[in-house]
């Protein structure tokens, strides 16, 4: 684990985030540019995320399967919008081997593939081929699949976690007989992401539509969830988009109704990434490093035995190792007894930098007292408890930190989201520290992407819960219908 000092967010945000991650021992840097390695603690992270979205996932119907990384790329060119949304970011296979060249003697492509292949951006393509073969009547539908696999996109500018060549997440798609059912389905989606960041993640969210401009290649509309970073940046924390028929008829999945006449399916894809873990780290973290809500962190529960000679020892890890036995069977929880022979305030410094929510503290005189040292990582607060009393405590005490860190982190956003009117106001706040804008919009595309070479911001999000309110766009005076949501994003 790294010792170096981790940089304030005051002094350089970009960096602290670098730090945190360090610190933290979540990731490190690979030998491929651009991508990434996450280590053990940062994978024990991604599980956590996993494991507790894919039960909600398949709680609705839905089947994990995996299809292949390749695709071939005529597959890209058969859906034209999809394939001009993702052409500068795919990874080309263009020969099938490697040969030594004897004049150099270096290793050289070899054996060009009659059709390339291009490294899986989105799966999109290569399923839709597989649901043509699948999809003949309408008893077949609907047809409810996910996959949690890898993907590439070739960025030319990586940060771990938020953008990187390779990364990992869970696509979803689905086919339905009618363009209602693909609609509920997309919405439901939206709202199980909606639901899980901020449960589990303590992370709150605006929700809505994105806007032409920035839906999903080769959707009809593109819903997602964004969160506001501690640098007053958003960032898309999920997405879910109803397809329509665009990729139904691209890649010919029709199938007889009841009726015996033919039809086209309607579709739903929808997906959250490791980037979320980047989320995570962005709106909790500290000066100090890493802060973790409980119910997802990979260490609930971290117990530092202090001894000075091997009898004390024995105390001491007597009563940790009882009390650890109590917290993972009554209270199902994540535990770790620290038994290195290291000194106690570098334990409690590492640990700290780590993101463990509840530290507990035990010496002789401890032992002898019967009770514990318990501190909280959220707010630094220390509270000496009786040892029969530890279980219930800190259950209490993880609940109370899970309800903290997203209270704190909704004020926040609150604190930093603003209604203007006018384009002095829009500048001088994103020239400045920058949040959510709540702007009137004309709907022009035009006029979406002047505001954006001019200050940087996007339209983030569409809010579907916004009344419809008449007004002048806040940046080309136009008639507008209703607010949207701009921020500067990562």
């Amino acid at each position: 684990m790294s010792n170096q000092k981790i940089t304030t967010r005051k002094d350089d945000y970009s960096q602290w985030y670098l730090d945190v991650i360090d610190a933290a021992d979540l990731a490190d840097n690979s030998p491929v540019r651009g991508c990434m390695v996450i280590k053990p603690y940062g994978f024990s992270l991604w599980d956590n995320i996993k494991n507790v979205l894919d039960n909600k996932i398949k709680a609705t119907g839905v089947e994990n399967a995996y299809f292949p990384l390749f695709i071939p790329k005529s597959f890209f060119e058969k859906e034209a919008e999809h394939v001009q949304g993702f052409a500068k970011e795919c990874a080309v296979v263009t020969h099938h081997r490697l040969e030594l060249d004897k004049k150099t003697g270096k290793l050289i492509p070899a054996g060009p593939l009659d059709e390339p292949l291009i490294v899986r951006p989105t799966s999109e393509t290569i399923i839709y081929d597989m649901y043509s073969k699948w999809i003949q009547s309408y008893r077949d539908l609907p047809i409810l699949i996910n996959q949690w696999a890898n993907v590439v996109r070739w960025e030319m500018r990586t940060r771990s976690f938020l953008r990187t060549m390779e990364f990992l997440w869970q696509e979803g798609h689905t086919a339905h007989a009618t363009k209602i059912e693909a609609e509920n389905r997309a919405q439901e989606m939206l709202q199980i992401y909606i639901d899980f960041v901020q449960d589990y993640l303590a992370i709150p969210v605006l929700s809505g539509k994105k806007s032409e401009s920035e839906k999903f290649a080769g959707a009809d509309t593109t819903y997602c969830i964004e969160a506001l970073m501690q640098d007053g940046k958003a960032l898309q924390a999920g997405t879910s988009h109803m397809l329509g028929q665009n990729f139904s008829k691209a890649f010919n999945i029709s199938f007889l109704d009841d009726q015996g006449e033919s039809q086209f399916a309607w579709q739903t894809s929808w997906g959250v990434s490791t980037r979320i873990i980047g989320a995570l780290i962005m709106v909790h973290s500290d000066d100090q490093g890493l802060v973790l809500p409980p119910k997802i962190a990979p260490i609930q529960v971290v117990i530092i035995p202090i001894f000075k000679d091997e009898k004390e020892k024995q105390s001491v890890l007597k009563v940790a190792q009882t009390l650890a036995e109590n917290l993972k069977k009554k209270n199902n929880l994540a535990v770790k007894i620290d038994e290195r022979d290291l000194r106690p305030g570098v334990k409690f410094f590492e640990w700290e930098k780590r993101g463990v929510p509840i530290r507990i503290e035990i010496g002789p005189k401890d032992v002898m007292s019967k009770s514990v040292v318990v501190a909280r990582r959220d707010t630094g607060e220390k509270i000496i408890i009786k040892t029969s009393a530890v279980v219930k405590t800190v259950n209490e005490l993880l609940e109370k930190i899970q309800s903290h860190l997203f209270d704190k982190a909704k004020k926040f956003m609150a604190d930093n989201s603003h209604q203007v009117d006018t384009w002095e106001e829009f500048e001088k706040i994103m020239s400045n520290r920058g949040g959510f804008v709540y702007a009137p919009w004309c709907g022009r595309a035009a006029c979406e992407e002047e505001i954006k070479e001019k200050t940087k911001a996007t339209i983030r999000v569409i809010p579907g819960d916004q009344p419809k309110e008449k007004g002048r766009c806040v940046h080309c005076s136009q008639p507008s219908e209703n607010r949207v949501v701009f921020a500067k994003a990562y």
